[in-house]
């Protein structure tokens, strides 16, 4: 227990000197650092966000997508209407909750590869609508937003500090979930949902709020990669790739775990940024290979590796004697 609780407390300073850290970022670095800085923390929101679904219950969502291009365009229209921007982003927000409510819990009721079908299916229905509904959306030419004054300084330092807020927000309502009984039922879920429905557990009502609580932080995030970028446009906001990444993320630093998701994202950012910029022509080859292997050497993600044995592998090939074990062995 002792370890155990020394772990947890390391795992958690840990946690607030890497928050303090990327705070620190535009008072040390350029905007190039900002900009990554930021990444990082809209990719961590994202993949706790995606770990209530895909974590702790067990389904394999891939509407993450969907939410953020939701909020984008929410937030974008609000914002186009006169709405001040942090206005529109709750508002955009609170429309992407109480819309991924509505939709998981219809498309909830299908299981395994029948609910992955399903959740993208999402994205590529909202994608048409945006590209079709022209007057509204702007169609296929995108939707302009007003750039926040002040210049790049100012603008990165509060896209930065926005998005900051939106991962603490997103592992804090982690935290609790982690140690309430909602998470105990996702958990259940994850393990064998009939056995779970038949102990009582409300299967349906736990599901629902676990994909709401995927699409919450996922809507905030899309609103403020609008403002950040100030033009949206269908295959952008509503991009394949990003509901493949956030998975990749989550798995990466391991599933249903506090900090998992956080671990992942900062190493597939930090990956991603130095095959790029290594190699312009084929990093998205060469990232795509390097995650499958860390994925199919580490199935539990970077969280559950046993370090110790990697660092001392002598011990595992130490031949067992007769008599009593070796003084290093204790």
């Amino acid at each position: 227990m002792n370890a155990n609780r020394l772990r947890r407390h390391g795992a958690h300073l840990g946690f607030a000197v890497a928050v303090l850290l990327l705070a620190a970022v535009p008072f040390v670095a350029d905007n190039y650092y900002v900009r990554l800085a930021t990444f990082v923390c809209m990719y961590g929101a994202l993949a706790l966000s995606w770990n209530f679904i895909g974590g702790y219950a067990g389904y394999p969502s891939f509407s993450t997508a969907a939410f953020v291009g939701l909020g984008s365009y929410v937030s974008g229209l609000l914002q186009n209407a006169g709405v001040p921007m942090v206005l529109a982003w709750l508002g955009a927000t609170l429309f992407v909750t109480a819309f991924a409510a509505l939709v998981g819990a219809a498309i909830l009721r299908m299981k395994g590869h029948y609910f992955a079908i399903g959740s993208i299916t999402l994205v590529e229905v909202l994608r048409m609508v945006t590209s079709l509904w022209v007057d509204l959306t702007g169609g296929g030419d995108g939707l302009n937003i007003r750039i926040l004054p002040g210049g790049p300084d100012f603008a990165g330092r509060v896209f930065l500090y926005a998005m900051l807020a939106v991962m603490l927000c997103a592992w804090l309502t982690t935290l609790l979930v982690d140690r309430s009984r909602l998470g105990f039922g996702l958990r259940c879920i994850s393990q064998n949902e009939d056995a779970a429905d038949m102990v009582g557990i409300d299967t349906n009502r736990y599901k629902t709020a676990a994909f709401a609580l995927s699409a919450v932080y996922c809507g905030t995030v899309g609103a403020i990669y609008a403002s950040w970028v100030s033009y949206i446009a269908p295959t952008d906001a509503f991009a394949i790739l990003l509901t493949l990444k956030v998975p990749v993320m989550a798995m990466l630093g391991g599933l249903g775990t506090l900090y998992g998701p956080l671990v992942g994202a900062t190493a597939f950012v930090l990956m991603e940024e130095t095959i790029w910029a290594r190699f312009l022509d084929y990093h998205q080859a060469i990232l795509g290979v390097v995650i499958v292997l860390l994925i199919f050497f580490l199935p539990g993600g970077l969280l559950k590796v046993d370090y110790r044995r990697l660092l001392l592998p002598a011990r595992g090939h130490t031949p067992r004697r007769a008599a009593a074990p070796a003084p290093e062995v204790r």
